[in-house]
């Protein structure tokens, strides 16, 4: 009888993982000005039997929590009991901007922007270095969790890197209501990765600071259809079909002042169709803010009071 082909060893910052163990293990980053050691923990299931190595991570920019809430009720609720390949967990990867509230390390820096890093670089860049040279050797592919920033609130998304069909696969199997192309940013996690050839795919929803329960349920989901697709996990519950979008538009502010959205977040809309308004505080100015074209709205600024050119809603068709 053929025997399948076993497992890989995962081995991160000198700790072996073999195949059919599971394993927290930690990288070092830094010490805060108490002294106090400050580490990444990374939770590590390894399967007996061969199979892609996925990277789930959450907490990129220490502000956006849904994700860390995914992958911590995923922990907890045993959800990788994978047949075939290999699972590494990092729940939160920027500890500094977590315990600080803030999408950036104490310096100012932002992670997402300082990959693959420099050993002796800043904080940030330091974070990118240890994890672009100890967990990403060790990965085929990611899905990298995140939630839109400051006062904008984004529909459940993925995105994925134009003219890579790996990725684009990997966003229709993760079923969210809308997928779409991204570019590559400088510095970011998903350009390097982009570099070495690993599709990675950003799941985006809810806004930060602010658990979203549908947002952070739908993501459980999503990455549990992906394991599926790959066969690492049973099959799962058929969801509802998700839509591409084949382009994207930021509306803007055509005025300072309060904004007063009309719409629901990943409403359909129509060309003409009335988003919201801007008004003064005295009621004396008010301009309505229309669809430029027919698609769905799946991102809303909450912030009150704007100014000229601000990004009020991202549209897409």
């Amino acid at each position: 009888m053929h025997t399948p082909e076993e497992n890989k060893t995962i081995v991160i910052n000198g700790e072996k993982v073999p195949p059919g163990k599971n394993k927290l293990v930690r990288i070092e980053i830094a010490r805060l000005p108490t002294g106090t050691l400050i580490d990444i923990p990374i939770h590590v299931f390894n399967a007996k039997k061969a199979g892609p190595t996925v990277l789930l991570q959450a907490g990129l920019h220490g502000d956006e929590i849904n994700g860390v809430e995914t992958l911590r009720r995923m922990l907890q609720q045993d959800r990788f009991k994978i047949k075939k390949g290999a699972v590494i967990v990092v729940p939160i990867l920027n500890i500094f901007g977590f315990i600080h509230f803030s999408r950036d390390v104490p310096d100012g820096k932002d992670v997402n922007r300082s990959f693959p890093g420099r050993k002796t670089g800043s904080l940030a860049s330091r974070i990118a270095f240890n994890y672009t040279s100890m967990v990403m050797p060790q990965v085929d592919l990611a899905i990298d969790l995140h939630t839109g920033g400051g006062q904008r609130s984004n529909f459940p998304q993925v995105r994925y890197t134009a003219d890579d069909e790996n990725s684009k696969a990997l966003a229709a199997a993760f079923g969210a209501p809308i997928y779409f192309a991204s570019r590559l940013i400088a510095g970011s996690f998903r350009k390097t990765m982009s570099k070495l050839n690993k599709p990675t795919i950003v799941y985006e929803a809810g806004e930060s600071m602010r658990f979203d329960d549908q947002a952070i349920e739908r993501g459980i989901a999503g990455i549990q259809n992906v394991l599926s697709k790959l066969g690492m996990l049973p099959k799962a519950k058929k969801m509802p079909k998700s839509n591409h979008l084949e382009s994207t538009k930021w509306v803007r502010s055509s005025r300072a002042g309060m904004f007063i959205p009309e719409i629901h977040n990943g409403s359909k809309i129509t060309k003409g169709q009335v988003l919201g308004m801007i008004t003064d505080v005295y009621s004396k100015k008010t301009r309505q803010v229309k669809a430029p074209f027919d698609g769905v709205v799946f991102c809303i600024n909450h912030q009150a009071v704007v100014n000229q050119g601000d990004a009020l809603f991202h549209v897409g068709r």
